[in-house]
C-alpha cells in the first residue's frame, strides 16, 4: 500500500533480508538487501544512517557469500 520505495517499506525489506539470512537463504537475502540499498540511495541519498547501514550489511554479506564459495 505504501509503495516499494516508501521509507517504512525499506525498513521492512531490510528486516526481511536479515530474517532470510538467518534462515540460510543467503541468495534471497542478498537480492533483497541489494534492492533495498538501491531504493534507499534513490529516496534517501548516500549519507543517511539507514543507507550506510544497509551498504555495510550488503558488503559484509557479499564477502561472506564469496568466502563460502571458496
Amino acid at each position: 500500500v505504501l509503495g516499494e520505495k516508501h521509507p517504512s517499506t525499506l525498513i521492512s525489506m531490510f528486516n526481511l533480508a536479515h530474517t532470510w539470512k538467518g534462515q540460510n537463504r543467503l541468495e534471497d537475502a542478498l537480492d533483497l538487501i541489494q534492492t533495498c540499498f538501491q531504493h534507499q540511495q534513490q529516496v534517501l541519498g548516500q549519507e543517511p544512517p539507514d543507507t550506510v547501514i544497509t551498504l555495510s550489511a550488503l558488503t559484509e554479506w557479499q564477502e561472506d557469500n564469496s568466502n563460502a564459495g571458496a
